[in-house]
């Protein structure tokens, strides 16, 4: 029987995972550079989509102390499958906190041989990362992970209880690894006197700084329901300024086929929950 592959890779988020980096990292606090190394890894946690840095002892400034105390350890059980880049201070595999320089708190070291003692950074407890002579921002890059921009004239519409939020045969199609196809549509298709810019700001690693659009009912629904990249990163730069709407939030017709809202760690906690009895009773 085939194995899709994306099926495949999510096995391997039950187990802690690393690949070495040949790019010099550094990173910044308080005014100075903290991290110095041409000796990284990239560590995925159990269960982590994102990765973070892991360094060598030695390369941290002002060296590397155990937190005094340690904090209790996760309950594995109460956390979901697949957890994103926030929240840090969950680890997910035996191990020690520990203090990064300046920054309490900021490092994790596993117990795990293979990892040869390096440290687990906390990327936004830094003010500032650089990756050779270029900026970092949202989290450590996953060498994995692909973005590709497709000009297309399929025809997308995208509406939310009835209400048509944009429609549009010139959208651009982003395709990102283990991410559901986003549609992003020029504004003149986008209806935005419906629209209300939102106060919510985002960041993606690739992709850059994200501002977001409510609808102007202020539904709870409606609220942060689409977002635009202004000045993206150059992996994004053919989507600037065009609009793109969650497709697990809204309904999307896709060349006059209604598609199915995928579920994924952005859908709305109900849509979440109902997917989990889903699984429970097909399990």
């Amino acid at each position: 029987m085939a194995l899709r592959m994306k099926h495949h890779l999510g096995l391997s988020s039950r187990e802690l995972r690393y690949e070495p980096t040949a790019l010099r990292l550094r990173a910044d606090a308080h005014g100075q550079t903290v991290v110095d190394t041409v000796d990284a890894l990239i560590v995925w946690e159990p269960r982590r989509i994102v990765p973070v840095y892991a360094v060598p002892p030695e390369a941290v400034s002002g060296g590397v102390r155990d937190t005094d105390p340690q904090p209790d350890p996760v309950d594995l059980d109460s956390l979901p499958p697949a957890l994103g880049p926030m929240n840090f201070e969950t680890h997910t595999c035996p191990g020690r906190v520990v203090d990064v320089g300046p920054l309490p708190g900021a490092g994790f070291v596993p117990d795990d041989p293979d990892l040869g003692g390096r440290v687990l950074l906390d990327f936004p407890a830094f003010d500032g990362w650089r990756a050779e002579e270029e900026e970092l921002v949202g989290h450590a890059h996953d060498p994995f992970k692909t973005i590709k921009v497709w000009s297309s004239t399929r025809h997308v519409e995208v509406s939310l209880g009835g209400v048509v939020l944009g429609s549009s045969r010139r959208p651009r199609m982003l395709l990102e690894t283990s991410l559901p196809t986003r549609w992003y549509l020029p504004r003149e298709d986008v209806a935005m006197d419906v629209l209300t810019a939102s106060d919510q700001r985002s960041t993606c690693a690739y992709k850059g700084h994200a501002s977001y659009f409510s609808v102007a009912d202020g539904s709870e629904a409606g609220r942060d329901i689409g977002w635009t990249y202004e000045n993206p990163l150059h992996v994004a730069e053919p989507v600037r300024d065009m609009i793109c709407f969650w497709a697990e939030r809204t309904d999307v017709v896709l060349d006059g086929v209604p598609q199915e809202r995928p579920i994924t760690p952005w859908s709305r906690p109900e849509e979440q929950r109902a997917a989990d009895r889903d699984r429970l009773e097909l399990g």
